[in-house]
């Protein structure tokens, strides 16, 4: 799949020829200050939870490219309350079938709340299923023993697991993670943004090799396929 970063956990990923892309925090991000916003294909926004740096630019880029948002019930009201009204609400526990693949939705140990204030609902991962692979995004998230489930009942090809540490796991227990979903390709993110969640890169790739296991970190605009 072909594989776009555009800085902290904004990704965009190509699936059976749609554009899905995550969690879209851009124009605040001083590391993507290079990404042209205007030009970000989107058919489907994955929003993980309502924190400003994962929701950033949802409403803007939803209006502009007209692009389904898949979100918590309460981000999808939120949402609704901005003018967006293209939304597919979901929760945790929920599949639904689009039609690029399968999003299954999965727990993520982490707090949600709007720009505003609102309250943003639960915080999420998403499982997504295709003819092409199966890949899990998990969002904002401490390591919890519910990720073995995803391992033991899901095959999957690639992981975006965070790594920044303070706000959500580091790289130490990202490895774990990787072990409980019993997938070897990892992709970093929620790192180097700010000054607390800043990383010493060599050392977590080199921790993670040590592991077994294959951390891959992308510099902000860059575009591979895995």
């Amino acid at each position: 799949m072909e594989i776009t970063y555009y800085g902290h956990s904004c990704f965009g990923v190509v699936v059976n020829g749609k554009h899905l892309l995550f969690d879209p925090f851009i124009t605040p991000n001083e590391l993507a200050k290079d990404i042209d916003l205007a030009k970000i294909k989107a058919d489907y926004i994955l929003i993980s939870h309502g924190h400003e740096d994962h929701i950033a630019d949802a409403v803007s880029i939803a209006k502009r490219t007209g692009a389904k948002v898949i979100c918590a019930f309460e981000i999808h009201s939120w949402l609704n309350n901005q003018g967006v009204t293209n939304t597919h609400p979901m929760n945790i526990g929920g599949k639904w079938k689009f039609d690029f693949g399968n999003v299954k939705c999965v727990s993520a140990s982490h707090s949600s709340s709007l720009p505003d204030g609102t309250y943003g609902g639960n915080a999420m991962g998403f499982i997504i299923e295709s003819s092409e692979g199966n890949f899990y995004f998990a969002g904002d998230t401490a390591l919890t023993y519910d990720m073995k489930l995803i391992g033991d009942y899901r095959k999957i090809d690639f992981a975006f697991l965070p790594v920044g540490d303070n706000f959500t796991m580091g790289p130490d227990n990202a490895i774990i993670a990787a072990e409980f979903i019993k997938c070897r390709k990892i992709i970093g993110m929620h790192y180097d943004t700010f000054d607390l969640i800043k990383i010493d890169k060599t050392r977590a790739i080199q921790k993670f090799e040590h592991a077994g296991n294959e951390l891959i970190l992308f510099d902000v605009g860059e575009t591979k396929t895995v």
